[in-house]
């Protein structure tokens, strides 16, 4: 969160224009004349070498200006930037746009740009827009701080874009299609100001509803994810993301490595935080409309009304290729729509009302088909015929869309004017209106997938049990091949990492000798499988390493010298270690692929897929983020081909275990950020177990002798934060254990909040709630960790009843925090809510917050004399309120 003196920048009240000029191809002329044309403050052109500015008084410099500027818009050669920031610090100028262009022929790289101006930052708290930005608009202020001479029409969608050029196109087409924007933001090469802080702003501004993106890249992944999941539930964000086709040019020894492609890790990272992406700037724009405009869909199935066969053809077929369905009408529905069409009209889906269907046949089909128990949503597909005027047809739509909690679309195809004035009223009236069937068809399909990556956010998952204590023996195992000058580990040794997350391992023993080999493989018990052990080869297969059902004693030598032989001739330095002896497990399942690998954007990905030695022939994976849950590990599951088919007549899953696997698995990488990749492949699973029978873990050899991993930063979600997990002892010798709430939470807080009298529920809440629904309870217990976070004080009775919890939330000036406390009415007067607010001040203090505050209810006398005697000082606000806050000292 960085939305600190961004204000200035979109809502300022006196701009400098920096390289003000009277040459009409200048930038700084361009800039001057749109601002001086239009906006209705104060604008001041900064020229050194002139009095006036295209009639204007002009200073030399900004910090000659008579009054303190809020926005400077910079318009000089790149060299003299620099110089140009550091004024507008000095001046105490808020917020600075940077449209200069041209740094690498100064032979200023951008590390060094970003670093002097972030210093900047830092000393004079000048935020800045740029380098290479096309500008910033606000239409409905008339601000229009940009060198293009577009115009926007006043609306409810923030367009943010990387691309300079693109502004210009966007604004070209949002003005042909009558959509309406709150804001235009070209955000150059973000040095300071960048995506994160920009969906925190608009998420957060009252005149815009919905926020679209074009991406070319994420330069703080964790920021844009907390700040993107933080506002996607109430206002839609959606993405362009371009580069699609760009490989990672990482190396990699895994299949992991090799199979996460960075365009799979941005659809994964979209889909994690409930932004919807979408192919093309008209998707972009149809998409947040509709999302805004319409009640998302709960399903896949759409109703297609249409007066034209073949368009409803095609849109029945963009729509099965998106992976959506045809609704399948009920039979009521069937039978009455029977009743109102004429014989010759077939009552099925899509329903074709012929060239002469009517306003009143348009009418009576869309009240059945909006009525239809299995439908989601309706698309009317109009072409231009006699039988009905378009006008007449959009405020029949007008009218049901009134009446309807379905999504209701409309697709008017001609392009005379009629059909146009028709769009209009629909745009008008809160119904998206589009030009061609599968523009309508993709834009149902994107709200669908808004609606399920919401669900993924906030579904409550089940618990799973686990050890909060990271193994701390494995850092040896690390440490020691990192000395030896291993990057990677043997595979024994990679075993015990999933032993030690309780991931199920086959039992593996190692042999240096044949004669060993032999000894073990009795051992063990016939049928065995031998692995060939060398540092040089990661993957066996590529060598014939492995030779499974070896069921004599007598073969046990002969294998033995054979891998050693095959590890030889190989390569001149291949060093034969000895083979890994397993026993020979057969499954009537699946082998899977559970993997890791670092992205250079996003951090530590979790892949899930086929596996075997033809897992990179079949590239069926799914990729997430950890940490995962129970819900989250289903998810990535079920985007992959081996689970649907598993679960559609093939050898069925035991989802179960899998989930208990992939959650434990995103523990180990989040608890070792010195792991580079990660592979476990195979995965055996059947109907009854899994088991993982070869693992392979790379190390990152500039993180092994790094302290400080409990700071996660390859993780770009913030995982539990198990330091502030501690036992407490109450004043009647109760103990409890304070922890993070998670959202397996969920049911437990709702107990607490039943058990609340309406005294304590009007001080925690500032009114009497009579019961919390799903979606209420998530916004108490599914939190991002690195913007909010509750801590809860747990029975340790057995019961795991939590009878308090304290929240803290992180202002988004990142200096303050705004706490509350509630403590269960059978459990006040024990000390509780001293010791919560002990655990916030320490959360506070390691976010480095200045202050915390809270607002208190006057006869709220417990909160009060807490408050009083931790040293907050109390100021009354009004009659009814009073204002606790504590300041923290620096550290």
């Amino acid at each position: 969160m960085g939305t600190e003196n961004l204000s200035h920048i979109f809502n300022p009240k006196r701009i400098a224009v920096i390289g003000a000029s009277t040459r009409e191809d200048s930038f700084g002329a361009k800039i001057l004349h749109n601002l001086a044309d239009t906006y209705k403050g104060t604008v001041y052109p900064v020229n050194a070498f002139r009095r006036t500015v295209q009639g204007m008084t002009a200073y030399p410099s900004v910090e000659k200006i008579p009054e303190k500027v809020d926005l400077a818009i910079v318009a000089t050669p790149a060299h003299t930037v620099l110089q140009i920031v550091e004024e507008c610090g000095k001046a105490g100028v808020s917020g600075v746009i940077i449209t200069s262009a041209g740094y690498t022929e100064t032979g200023t790289d951008s590390k060094t740009l970003e670093k002097q101006i972030l210093e900047y930052k830092k000393t004079y708290g000048t935020r800045v827009i740029g380098p290479n930005s096309y500008g910033v608009i606000r239409p409905r202020i008339n601000l229009y701080a940009t060198f293009g001479k577009k115009t926007a029409i006043p609306g409810k969608i923030a367009f943010i874009s990387q691309s300079a050029a693109l502004c210009a196109s966007a604004l070209d087409w949002a003005a042909e299609n009558q959509v309406g924007l709150s804001a235009v933001v070209s955000t150059g090469w973000m040095l300071d100001v960048d995506l994160g802080d920009l969906i925190d702003y608009f998420g957060m501004d009252p005149q815009t509803q919905s926020i679209v993106l074009y991406v070319e890249s994420v330069k703080d992944a964790r920021k844009f994810m907390s700040a993107a999941r933080g506002f996607a539930r109430t206002k839609p964000i959606v993405v362009v993301k371009a580069g699609r086709f760009q490989e990672s040019r990482a190396p990699t020894v895994t299949h992991s490595g090799r199979m996460s492609g960075t365009d799979d890790v941005h659809d994964a990272a979209f889909r994690r935080v409930g932004v919807v992406r979408v192919e093309a700037i008209s998707d972009l724009f149809n998409c947040a409309k509709a999302l805004t405009m319409q009640p998302n869909p709960t399903g896949p199935n759409l109703t297609i009304i249409t007066n034209a066969g073949g368009p409803g053809i095609m849109a029945t077929d963009h729509l099965i290729a998106r992976g959506g369905k045809l609704t399948r009408l009920t039979d009521e529905s069937a039978e009455s729509l029977k009743r109102v069409l004429p014989p010759y009209c077939s009552a099925v889906n899509p329903l074709d009302g012929f060239e002469d269907a009517t306003p009143e046949r348009f009418k009576q089909a869309m009240e059945i088909c909006l009525n239809d128990a299995n439908g989601n949503g309706v698309l009317i597909l109009y072409t231009p015929q006699e039988a009905t005027d378009p006008c007449t047809l959009a405020q029949i739509a007008v009218d049901f869309a009134k009446q309807t909690k379905r999504t209701l679309l409309v697709a008017l195809t001609g392009e005379d004017e009629r059909c146009c004035e028709a769009r209009r009223i629909l745009q008008r009236k809160g119904i998206p209106a589009f030009r061609t069937p599968e523009e309508a068809v993709s834009t149902f399909m994107y709200m669908w997938t808004y609606t399920q990556n919401l669900e993924l956010l906030y579904q409550t998952p089940e618990e799973v049990e686990a050890d909060l204590e990271i193994p701390t023996f494995l850092k040896g195992v690390l440490r020691r091949a990192f000395c030896e000058g291993r990057h990677v580990l043997t595979l024994p040794e990679s075993l015990r990492f999933l032993e030690a997350y309780k991931i199920p391992t086959a039992k593996t023993l190692v042999a240096v000798t044949a004669e060993e080999a032999t000894k073990l493989s009795y051992e063990l018990g016939f049928p065995t499988v031998m692995k060939a052990l060398s540092p040089q080869f990661t993957h066996k297969s590529e060598i014939e390493g492995v030779i499974l059902d070896v069921c004599s004693p007598s073969d046990v030598p002969t294998f033995f010298n054979q891998l050693a032989e095959r590890v030889r001739k190989s390569s001149a330095v291949a060093e034969f270690q000895g083979v890994a002896i397993q026993s020979m497990i057969r499954k009537k399942g699946y082998e899977i692929l559970v993997g890791s690998k670092k992205d250079l954007q996003f951090g530590a990905t979790i892949l899930f897929g086929t596996g075997g030695t033809a897992a990179e022939f079949f590239k069926d994976t799914s990729i997430g983020f950890p940490p995962l849950n129970k819900v989250l590990a289903r998810r990535l599951m079920e985007n992959t081909k081996v689970y649907t088919h598993a679960s559609s007549g093939g050898h069925p899953f035991k989802v179960e275990a899998l989930e208990e696997i992939l959650v434990n698995f995103s523990r180990l990488v989040s608890d070792f950020p010195e792991i580079e990749e990660v592979d476990i492949n195979p995965l055996l699973v059947d109907e009854d177990s899994a088991i993982a029978v070869d693992a392979r873990i790379v190390i990152d050899a500039s993180r092994i002798m790094r302290e400080g991993a409990e700071h996660y930063e390859h993780l770009v979600i913030a995982p539990y934060p198990k330091k502030y997990v501690a036992p407490r002892k109450l004043k009647n010798e109760t103990q409890v254990l304070l922890r993070p709430i998670k959202p397996e939470d969920e049911s437990r807080f709702n107990e607490l909040f039943k058990s609340l009298t309406e005294e304590t529920m009007r001080f925690r809440f500032f009114e009497i709630i009579k019961e919390m629904t799903h979606d209420t309870l998530t916004r108490y217990c599914n939190l991002d960790y690195d913007r909010e976070i509750a801590i809860a004080a747990e029975l340790q009775d057995g019961s795991k009843k939590i009878i308090g919890v304290a929240r803290l939330i992180l202002e988004a000036n990142c200096k303050s925090g705004e706490y509350a406390i509630l403590v269960g009415d059978q459990w006040q007067g024990l000390g509780l809510g001293s010791i919560l607010m002990d655990a916030l001040v320490d959360v506070a203090r390691d976010w480095h917050l200045e202050k915390i505050f809270g607002y208190v209810i006057r006869g709220n006398f417990k909160m009060i004399n807490v408050c009083n005697k931790k040293g907050f000082k109390i100021e009354p606000l009004d009659e009814d309120t009073v204002k606790a806050t504590l300041v923290l000292p620096s550290s």
